[in-house]
């Protein structure tokens, strides 16, 4: 009943709010910046096109602004994070992270998925403890959330970039690397398909995904953190990860959508 109430009282918040064409849609458009670089987030269907929750996300926050959706690709987060600041986009989704925070407004987030490793099937590390040692080489995704992350938190392995997120597998065999960091979903997808690797198990981090404005559009920002926490209230999100078969990831908490 306390969850009815709730997603009835952000609807009806977030329906009374002016609704910011001029910040979130300044050219007519909404032009929300797509990752393909994680599965959870979005994929391409059979013929091509945009699908997952934040495709969702962004078609219905349009159809609220009254607008057509524009859906901008991109195949890793640090570019998508990258084209924000050159204006290429006026919402996105990407994961939290201070280092982001600088550049683009973020919500509070929607959906929660973590970060795992993955190593050989003969490797001598057993567990997440056992990666941050002299001599390991971890590779990831340039400027994603896990590769912010390590680079704050890991003191004695190393960091290598594979070219993007979804390269990170095909640059750990090809080069010999001793561990492969990223999105469990992804890589339990990768595993799949490539013998002689294996998962640790667990998780090294938490990944909270957001939505992302442009700095600097205030009532922008104000109205997409109150549709995300309707989103969530209202049971869409989980909705979504439920229609588009997305297992391993949960809806976020519900957090305070007020600056």
């Amino acid at each position: 009943m306390r969850a009815w109430i709730l997603a009835a009282l952000l609807l009806a918040g977030c329906a009374s709010m002016p609704k910011p064409v001029a910040d979130l849609a300044p050219s007519g458009k909404l032009r929300a910046a797509i990752n393909f670089g994680n599965p959870v987030l979005a994929s391409r269907g059979p013929a091509g096109e945009a699908r997952g929750v934040s495709v969702d996300m962004a078609a219905e926050l349009a159809r609220r602004l009254g607008v057509p959706l524009e859906v901008v690709p991109f195949d890793a987060a640090g570019k998508v994070v990258e084209a924000g600041k050159a204006g290429q986009w006026d919402i996105a989704f990407v994961a939290l992270d201070p280092a982001r925070a600088q550049d683009i407004e973020q919500s509070t987030p929607y959906v929660v998925i973590e970060g795992a490793y993955l190593v050989r099937e003969n490797s001598p590390i057993r567990e997440n403890k056992d990666v941050d040692r002299a001599g390991n080489r971890v590779v990831v995704g340039p400027r994603s959330a896990y590769d912010l992350f390590l680079q704050r938190n890991l003191k004695q392995a190393k960091i290598v970039h594979a070219p993007s997120s979804p390269e990170v597998v095909s640059h750990f065999i090809k080069n010999n690397l001793e561990v492969a960091a990223g999105v469990k979903q992804q890589l339990e997808m990768d595993a799949k398909k490539t013998p002689g690797v294996r998962l640790l198990p667990g998780r090294f981090m938490v990944i909270n995904q957001a939505m992302a404005s442009q700095k600097g559009k205030a009532a922008g920002a104000r109205y997409v953190r109150a549709f995300v926490e309707e989103m969530k209230a209202s049971g869409f999100v989980a909705k979504a990860l439920e229609r588009h078969g997305i297992q391993g990831a949960a809806v976020a908490p519900a957090g305070d959508a007020r600056e």
